[in-house]
């Protein structure tokens, strides 16, 4: 598969979890925020917490669950770039934030709320 294909694949995937995260409540504020860090591919508000969401796709089991795809360098770059999305938006010190993964594996979708550690 091409890079164009995995782009647009996952552009897709992403629209399809942001349509479920607003089907659970959460508003949308921005999608695929980059910085020199990384990127974060959904930024959200879920009732008092500001939420940033990595979407992990795969299209069956054989290259592992989709959440296992989340690495602790992936985890590292997140919490960076999210710190910077903190700072240039202007936020405090008191934002209460998480981190949520939204896997998709095949059509199945689920979500993992607070998935790791700050």
């Amino acid at each position: 598969m091409g890079e164009y294909n995995k782009r647009v694949i996952g552009s897709q995937k992403e629209q399809a979890a942001a349509a479920f995260l607003q089907e659970k409540g959460y508003q949308i504020l921005t999608m695929n925020y980059f910085s020199r860090n990384g990127e974060i591919d959904i930024i959200a508000r879920d009732a008092d917490y500001l939420v940033f969401v990595e979407v992990k796709y795969r299209k069956d089991e054989k290259l592992g669950l989709a959440l296992e795809a989340v690495s602790e360098r992936k985890r590292k770059a997140l919490l960076k770039t999210a710190r910077y999305y903190l700072y240039q938006n202007g936020y405090g010190e008191d934002v209460k934030c998480r981190f949520d993964v939204v896997a998709i594996q095949g059509k199945e979708v689920s979500l993992i709320q607070n998935a790791f550690e700050q």
